[in-house]
Formats: C-alpha cells, sequence, structure tokens
C-alpha cells in the first residue's frame, strides 16, 4: 500500500506566511481535494510535495522516500496550473515531449490518448491555434499515459467544458480505484466518491 505523509509543514511566502503546524496522510486509493480561498496556499501546498518548492521546515515521504529522491520524484505526475505548451509545436508534439521527460513513449499511445482527452483530429494543430480549454486537454492528456502512483492536479477542471470535467473526473476516480493517490486543488465542486477534503 502506497502512503504520502506530511508532517508538520510550514511555508512561507516573503513576509507572509501561508500555512503551519500542517500534517496529514494520503493512502492507496485516496483523493484529497485541496480548497481555500486565494493566497492560501494551495499551490505553494502542491509544488512542494512536487519538490518544486522547498518548505521552511516540515517533512514530505512517499513510500519512507525523501521528496528529494529519485525514487519520490518516479512515482509522482505533477500538473501545474499554467499551460506548459510551446505555441510552435503541434498537440502531438508537445505532448510527446512533457511526457518524455519522464519516459519514453510510443507514438501510437500518445496518439490514443489525445484521442480519449477528446481533441480527435487535433494531434498535428499548432497549439498556437487552441483554445484555452482545448490547451488544458494536451496537458491532461498526460493523465492516460502516466504510471505514477501519485497525482498532484493543480485546478485540473480550469478551462474545461463540462464534458471535459467528466473525463478528468473519471479519470481521477479510476486512478483511484486501482490504488492510485490523488490530491488536487479547485475552486469548484466535485462529484467524486470518497473524497476527503482539506482547507488550508
Amino acid at each position: 500500500m502506497s502512503k504520502l505523509i506530511v508532517k508538520d509543514l510550514c511555508c512561507q511566502r516573503g513576509y507572509n506566511q501561508l500555512f503551519s503546524g500542517l500534517s496529514f496522510e494520503a493512502n492507496s486509493s485516496n483523493i484529497l481535494r485541496i480548497t481555500g480561498p486565494n493566497g492560501s496556499g494551495k499551490t505553494s501546498l502542491l509544488k512542494i510535495l512536487a519538490g518544486l518548492n522547498a518548505p521552511e521546515h516540515g517533512i514530505v515521504t512517499f513510500d519512507e522516500f525523501g521528496i528529494n529522491s529519485s525514487e519520490y520524484q518516479k512515482h509522482i505526475f505533477y500538473l501545474g496550473h499554467s499551460q506548459a505548451l510551446s505555441s510552435e509545436l503541434s498537440v502531438l508534439e508537445n505532448l510527446e515531449f512533457l511526457m518524455c521527460l519522464n519516459e519514453n513513449i510510443k507514438k501510437q499511445l500518445l496518439e490514443n490518448a489525445i484521442n480519449k482527452i477528446g481533441l480527435n483530429g487535433y494531434k498535428d494543430e499548432y497549439c498556437s491555434k487552441l483554445s484555452a480549454g482545448q490547451k488544458r486537454r494536451v496537458i491532461l492528456a498526460g493523465l492516460f499515459l502516466s504510471k505514477a502512483k501519485l497525482w498532484l492536479l493543480d485546478e485540473p477542471f480550469t478551462a474545461l467544458d463540462s464534458d471535459g470535467i467528466i473525463i478528468i473526473e473519471k479519470l481521477i476516480q479510476e486512478h483511484s480505484d486501482n490504488g492510485g493517490v490523488c490530491i488536487f486543488t479547485t475552486h469548484q465542486d466535485s462529484s467524486l466518491k470518497n473524497q476527503e477534503v482539506l482547507e488550508l
């Protein structure tokens, strides 16, 4: 059974302390929704869990591996709030680049992911021509390909229409049902089953 353990985490940005003494655990099949007002530290928390930012103090482990270890990093899939896409690359090329950072994936699997996320017929389209929702789907297509146990998703439903939200909620639910862990931030209500809420 996989387990994320967060102990006595403190985050400060400039002179502003976002949170302190934060402790929680997330086990296999857990879905944790992080809520709170703007500026409460939701994105900062996910970046700390992803190893992108360092906390003021505290401990984070996943399956007993420390956050800065390669073993920890290979078990996570982090989706940031901003669109990390190149406007000069096609949908397929962007997804190929994003996923090759972790592993080499066959082209057919990439194309299948593009179709499943609702971008059928767009694989050769330059990302500069896509809408905000379509760009978000390109990034989210990586969820169909990720083998990571721990998903860290910052506002995954942003810019998506109702059909897109249904696709992502189904993916998160399937990941949980298969023993994965998902932690996500959102300002929206979620219909996911068995989710727990952490308010910052």
